[in-house]
């Protein structure tokens, strides 16, 4: 527990200290923003602080970092320092630059960006890229709440139909009719569940594994013949939402949108992407009390759970952790957290897939017609890809896994957009290029270890994960020379 104390005050501390410094860095003014200068009454629409703060951090979490951290705390006290470090250097830097340089930029998607400061043939990359992406959020969120509903009431066809009856109506109407209404009360539940949990901690006071236990690999301590992942890379994949995600730079644009100044954009982005990290902190925590149990001293073991709690999912973890801890408005969060949280997700993300189709084919939004236009084969890609997911057994976990390998590469897009930006500016680039050039490993190794991919051996991934990153690096220097001498 005291590492968990630890890294809250951290993750505070790094929004009040460092979230200034980049803040500083960015240098918002009192210029007129798209929410003002560019109101259309659907997506550019000036909302109050408070609300475009609560769609903001529900559009970025959804149940990334619950179930994120609740896999991720399989690795043991490495993933505190991932959830510290990660949201304060990288994730919450991202969200921040990526939704204050949107603004600048009239509202731009993170496609336009691209194209703007890493040229065209990356824009064409990420456009496909992103779009891709969005699709699988969409379809993922799509079929996780379906099924859980279907365990319930009804059948999983029936509830995939009315979630995407939702989808169709969320992604249509303006950003205040349904997500401006709805989202701030899922938020609130969120949040809710994440305080009350945390208060059960601090009564209970659990012995957990700290960071002085040693940064090793739990999972394979525990159960070597089923958890084969390797922290490095998979741990940083792995958690996603609560340390560094590229999602989030598809959903800035959005709320950059809707804000009526700059200098509101600390607390929004950055301060966002803090509470998500704290949101996965608390899930960690509450994780490796219900993964570490006897015989290891000190540890428990809630009851419910499977016959070895370390094979329980991450929405059983949820489920029984909220009923047992905080009974029946407990059992309520949780199917909030797993089936409304998704589901929030997932209407956002087809909305920045028709924002990001349209800016790129330069069609406006306007006029119903329009929007129509590009949901139709929008929503129709999904169907199939939903379809299949369906069919296929090992459908969903494989979806997921790619979900989660794309997620990261685009939050590598974002970064070296940012770092191109701040030389550009003639501001210190070093906050973004080292974020960047990590993440480049990361997401390089993963690609050649991973056994979704080439599953080639670590003595030949790692060393090409590594070239990567030198190949980055020496291509950035390169650039920024050049671009000096004009």
């Amino acid at each position: 527990m005291i590492t968990f104390l630890i890294s809250f005050a951290a993750l505070i501390l790094g929004y009040t200290v460092y979230g200034k410094f980049v803040e500083h860095v960015f240098a918002p003014d009192n210029r007129p923003t798209p929410a003002i200068a560019q109101a259309d009454g659907i997506d550019y629409v000036a909302l109050p602080y408070w609300k475009v703060f609560m769609i903001q951090f529900l559009n970025i979490a959804g149940t990334g970092p619950i179930f994120g951290a609740i896999m991720g705390a399989k690795f043991g006290p490495s993933a505190y320092l991932w959830i510290v470090l990660g949201c304060i250097f990288a994730g919450a830097t991202h969200d921040y630059l990526s939704g204050m340089l949107s603004m600048r930029n009239g509202g731009a998607d993170l496609p336009s960006l691209v194209q703007k400061y890493l040229g065209g043939a990356a824009s064409k990359i990420l456009l496909v890229f992103a779009v891709f992406l969005l699709v699988m959020v969409g379809t993922v969120f799509v079929y996780s709440p379906a099924e859980i509903l279907g365990h319930i009431g009804g059948s999983k066809l029936m509830w995939v139909a009315i979630i995407f009856i939702y989808y169709i109506f969320a992604t249509m109407l303006p950003i205040d009719k349904i997500i401006g209404k709805v989202y701030p009360v899922f938020s609130f539940s969120l949040l809710f569940m994440a305080v009350a949990l945390v208060a059960v901690l601090l009564i209970k006071m659990p012995a957990l594994p700290e960071l002085w236990d040693g940064l090793g690999n739990m999972g394979k301590q525990t159960d070597a013949a089923s958890f084969t992942e390797d922290i490095f890379p998979c741990l940083f994949i792995t958690i996603a939402c609560g340390a560094i995600s590229g999602f989030h730079a598809t959903q800035s644009p959005l709320m950059a949108r809707c804000l009526k100044s700059e200098r509101k954009g600390r607390p929004i982005f950055y301060g966002a992407m803090i509470t998500e990290g704290l949101v996965a902190l608390v899930w960690a925590t509450v994780s490796m009390w219900f993964f570490y149990d006897a015989p290891q001293p000190g540890y428990e073991q809630i009851a419910g759970a499977t016959a070895t709690g370390y094979h329980t999912s991450a929405p059983m973890v949820v489920s029984l952790v909220c009923n047992d801890w905080l009974g029946m408005v407990g059992g309520v969060l949780a199917m909030l957290g797993v089936v409304a949280a998704p589901i929030t997700s997932g209407d956002t993300a087809f909305r920045s897939a028709r924002l990001i189709i349209a800016q790129a084919i330069k069609l406006g939004q306007r006029q119903k017609m329009h929007r129509i236009y590009i949901c139709v084969p929008l929503f129709a890609a999904s169907l199939a890809m939903l379809l299949w997911q369906m069919e296929n057994p090992d459908g969903f976990n494989t979806i997921w896994k790619y979900f989660g390998w794309a997620n990261q590469t685009l939050s590598v897009f974002t970064l070296w957009t940012i770092t191109v930006y701040l030389v550009r500016e003639k501001k210190p680039y070093i906050i973004t290029l080292i974020p960047a050039l990590f993440m480049t490993d990361v997401c390089t190794t993963f690609l050649m270890v991973s056994s979704s991919a080439f599953g080639l051996p670590n003595a030949v991934g790692y060393p090409i994960g590594a070239i990567a990153g030198i190949v980055a690096a020496v291509w950035f220097f390169a650039w920024k020379k050049s671009y000096a001498k004009g």
